[in-house]
């Protein structure tokens, strides 16, 4: 979060996750003037595990600039599925949940195959 561009929100966030290999990867949030193309954390660090090789995360941990956990946003959430599923661990602002519990019924690369199957 030390590192995130934040001059309209002021608002810096950071993230970390471990991969499946052991290495960490990165993100933290960018805004830009056209608030909607502004970049969560989350979206830094997901460019940051495809970049450097790819795999799996294992366990997350996103935060504020008091270093307090954070909840990813919806739009995260559906990239941490895409890029950890079910299994990876989450830290919360109410502890560690998987990705199961914090999005129940996620949709996902299997109802794609289910669809393109028939």
């Amino acid at each position: 979060m030390r590192t995130a561009y934040a001059p309209y929100s002021h608002f810096p966030v950071g993230v970390a996750g471990l991969v499946d290999d052991g290495r960490v990867v990165s993100g933290c949030n960018v805004e830009n003037a056209a608030y909607g193309v502004t970049l969560c954390a989350e979206c830094g660090m997901v460019s940051e595990l495809v970049r450097s090789g790819g795999g799996r995360l294992v366990a997350v941990s996103c935060v504020n600039a008091q270093g307090e956990a954070l909840m990813p946003c919806g739009r995260c959430r559906q990239l941490l599925w895409e890029h950890g599923g079910p299994e990876c661990q989450l830290r919360t602002p109410e502890g560690v949940w998987t990705m199961q519990q914090v999005l129940p019924q996620a949709f996902g690369t299997a109802d794609l195959e289910h669809v393109a199957g028939d």
